[in-house]
């Protein structure tokens, strides 16, 4: 299970790679406006937040995708790696449910991925 745990943590740092060019690059933009609910004003006056968010979801990917070449190529630290990368990205989906009820839809499509890596990683 390793493997597809691995293909499931690979889908789910491309995934945060999107975010993070969401949030970095294309925060003002109105495809990022509008998947994030945002106006104009708003998202102008949050881009220097976003930026350094969409970064954070870059550097969870970096690590997550590290763990899996490490994994790849046998190294034994690979796997923790990878599970604490996709426990990372789960634990911020988590926390979006939680806290921003209207951001729940946004929370399950950001956590699923990493969730079913994590299983598949701990079998």
């Amino acid at each position: 299970m390793s493997t597809v745990g691995a293909i499931a943590a690979i889908l789910a740092g491309l995934l945060h790679v999107f975010i993070f060019y969401m949030e970095s690059i294309a925060w003002t933009s109105e495809k990022a406006r509008s998947t994030f609910g945002m106006t104009k004003e708003e998202a102008n006056n949050t881009k220097e937040m976003a930026f350094n968010q969409g970064f954070y979801n870059l550097m969870l990917t970096v690590e997550t995708l590290l763990g899996v070449c490490f994994m790849f190529f046998g190294n034994a630290m690979g796997r923790p790696l990878a599970i604490f990368g996709v426990l990372s990205m789960f634990s911020a989906a988590v926390l979006l449910f939680f806290s921003s009820p209207d951001k729940r839809s946004a929370a399950i499509k950001q956590g699923t991925l990493p969730l079913i890596a994590l299983i598949l990683l701990f079998l």
